[in-house]
């Protein structure tokens, strides 16, 4: 019960916020740093650094390996990185994520890198999630509302907003699939939540008349939603897709009336660190100022991302246009002058796709700095030839001329892990 209090006068907070139009207010957001930085001090790591305004970009960039190597110094709750990973090893083996460290939850995560990671958020943290979750992406509602979200694991973090009015029921993916629309059927929720691999197999089933449901909103979450994922899955489900950009590190965006993803700058600062000359595109680098437990202190995503310059819903938060991917997946080659040239995984997708409008589903992947392996699905036989043709353009326009493209007869995609379609195996 003082859980769900917790939650509530979280959420007050936040409207109040809103409607005084605090959340936009430079001194405002001073206040909130001022008071993130004095409780850093009880970080052993951050309590050798000067903690003042003026340097606070003074403070080390920071990133998974480093935030794993000092686990135990960044924390401010006293949890050893070995307590945390025996805990968190010992949910994934059965599956029961329900155990804590005091009130502290620990969840563990892959990435997209494959790299393990460890999150801790305490049980305010939790109600803050939750309040915020409530106020931008699930909704408020007197209603009784069912929520069927698909994740790798869950966590006591994604069930802490269950109620008598708000119902969430986790779905394994790991678990077999035919399983899975056989309970979504029975339980016909009203919130669907997944990532956009799973949302494209529910899709699949939905026009196989196998699944029922008729959610009023979908959520995306984890991966890169793709344009012409997008495409298909509103068509199936008859409604506009929403998005949710979560990780690791944070719940960083969300979608706004008009479909675009916002940084969630009321509570998040966001640095850009640009990737090319035009300044189009950038790593972001964040510090969440909710987050105290397991501090996120300019915290350099490895997510390619682009912005647009407004939004006709009208919020002030940075806009953003796309989210392409990792840098890890940028396509390198050495071109006809001997110069190093990257290419974004954005425009090898776009070529891919609008080569040929049968084609399913696609996987590029760079295995030597010459050699790319191309998989293409589709009903066509010409689907392939079109999409080799396209990229062999597009390198030649970069003057890239040394270079084979191969053909994969299949490419098995394992569900759980986090789905790319243009993959780097050179680096």
């Amino acid at each position: 019960m003082y859980f769900k209090l917790k939650i509530l006068l979280f959420l007050v907070k936040i409207k109040t916020e809103r409607l005084l139009g605090l959340q936009h207010r430079e001194w405002y957001k001073k206040i909130k740093i001022l008071f993130f930085l004095s409780h850093l001090k009880r970080s052993d790591f951050y309590s050798s650094f000067h903690l003042i305004r003026e340097k606070f970009s003074q403070l080390p960039l920071m990133n998974k390996s480093l935030l794993m190597q000092h686990f135990n110094a960044i924390n401010t709750c006293g949890v050893t990185y070995q307590q945390a990973f025996d805990l968190a090893l010992n949910a994934e083996k059965s599956r029961d994520f329900s155990a804590t460290i005091g009130e502290i939850s620990v969840g563990l995560s892959t990435g997209t890198s494959g790299n393990r990671g460890m999150f801790l958020v305490s049980d305010s943290e939790r109600a803050k999630w939750v309040a915020y979750m409530i106020d931008r992406v699930i909704g408020f509602s007197f209603n009784k509302t069912k929520v069927a979200f698909f994740l790798r694991a869950n966590n006591k973090l994604y069930e802490s907003a269950r109620s008598n009015r708000l119902s969430f029921n986790f779905f394994d993916i790991y678990k077999k699939f035919d399983d899975h629309i056989e309970r979504l059927n029975a339980l016909h929720p009203d919130i669907l939540i997944a990532q956009p691999s799973v949302l494209m197999i529910l899709a699949n089933k939905k026009q196989a008349n196998l699944l029922t449901i008729n959610p009023s909103k979908i959520i995306s979450v984890a991966e890169v939603l793709t344009q012409e994922d997008r495409s298909y899955i509103e068509a199936v489900f008859q409604l506009k897709l929403a998005e949710v950009y979560q990780c690791t590190e944070g719940f960083l965006a969300s979608s706004c009336s008009e479909g675009n993803l916002h940084f969630n700058e009321d509570f998040l600062i966001i640095e850009k660190k640009y990737l090319n000359k035009e300044k189009t595109k950038f790593h972001p680098i964040v510090t969440d100022l909710l987050r105290k437990t397991q501090p996120i202190v300019r915290y350099e995503l490895n997510d390619i991302i682009s912005l647009k310059e407004s939004c006709s819903c009208g919020s002030k938060f940075l806009t953003i246009d796309s989210i392409e991917g990792r840098s890890d997946d940028l396509i390198t080659f050495v071109d006809k002058n001997k110069t190093t040239v990257r290419i974004f995984p954005d425009i090898l997708r776009r070529t891919i796709v609008l080569s040929c409008e049968r084609i399913e589903d696609y996987v590029l992947i760079q295995k030597k700095h010459k050699v790319l392996e191309l998989y293409i699905k589709s009903q066509k036989e010409e689907s392939y030839a079109l999409a080799e043709n396209a990229l062999v353009k597009v390198l030649k326009k970069y003057t890239i001329v040394d270079f084979k493209i191969y053909k994969l007869a299949s490419y098995e995609f394992k569900i759980g892990d986090k789905k790319r379609r243009i993959i780097n195996e050179s680096n």
